[in-house]
């Protein structure tokens, strides 16, 4: 073998190597839960709000989730307001509708608010070799017709269609599957139990490590079979009279870890 031959094939497997290590690179993500603009007091939500967009910039993650409920009440005056703060972001920023962003039975006016607004309701995006669905759950807390068909079937097709060898996926969401049990009753605060189950076993058999939700206006972090479960604490109220704040989580190849970055 020549050593142009030896050079070129050097050169390939150096370009592989750096290809690979920048689709699966170490970078850091923020979940932000219930902004809720109007819930803790509109004055005091938007100046806790506009105090995280700040806090989140000098970290500087690669991108910020936030798991639903972005206003109290939805109208056009309340999504603009929120928009405008959520602007400042100098970083990606993804949206998941909440029961207070779509209603607690979605229907096709207070989808069409949102879509126009805010943007899609569900949808999936990559980032540096991980996949992120983003769910509509009151589309599962609630039989809302063909709406819910069509979101069921899209979420199924989605995590099916990850490649096995790629299934490293995190899920966001605004209900939380379950939040003591997973054998639980359904309550305000969690999804249907056959659903849930349902649920459970799709993200197990298809990789994902990680959901994501808000809704509890508390911290409730639990693991069901290695999938980390995390509804965290809010920049509106929290019922457990925790901080306000937000969840940084820390990616690499092999590691998936988070902390609570207080405002205050």
């Amino acid at each position: 073998m020549n050593s142009l031959r030896l050079r070129n094939l050097f050169l390939l497997a150096l370009f592989l190597l750096i290809s690979c290590n920048q689709k699966q690179g170490s970078f850091t993500f923020v979940q932000m839960c219930d902004p809720q603009l109007g819930m803790g007091g509109y004055e005091h939500d938007v100046m806790y709000f506009k105090l995280a967009v700040d806090k989140i910039n000098e970290i500087s993650p690669d991108f910020v989730i936030i798991c639903g409920d972005l206003v109290n009440h939805a109208a056009d005056s309340t999504f603009r307001e929120f928009n405008l703060i959520r602007e400042g972001l100098t970083m990606p920023s993804y949206c998941v509708p909440g029961n207070h962003d779509v209603g607690n039975t979605p229907t096709d006016s207070s989808l069409a608010l949102y879509r126009k607004h805010i943007g899609e309701d569900y949808y999936d995006f990559r980032h540096k070799g991980y996949f992120f669905i983003v769910c509509n759950t009151q589309l599962w807390k609630a039989d809302c017709g063909e709406e819910s068909v069509r979101h069921n079937r899209w979420v199924i097709e989605t995590l099916s269609g990850i490649p096995e060898k790629e299934r490293r996926t995190f899920v966001a969401g605004h209900y939380p599957l379950y939040l003591s049990d997973p054998g639980e009753e359904e309550k305000y605060f969690n999804l249907p139990l056959d659903k849930r189950k349902e649920l459970l076993a799709l993200f197990e058999q298809k990789g994902v490590v990680a959901y994501l939700s808000g809704h509890t206006h508390e911290t409730i972090i639990n693991n069901y079979k290695g999938i980390q479960l995390v509804s965290g604490e809010t920049t509106c109220k929290n019922f457990d009279e925790r901080p306000m704040g937000f969840r940084v989580w820390n990616v690499s190849s092999d590691t998936v870890w988070n902390t609570f970055q207080a405002l205050e």
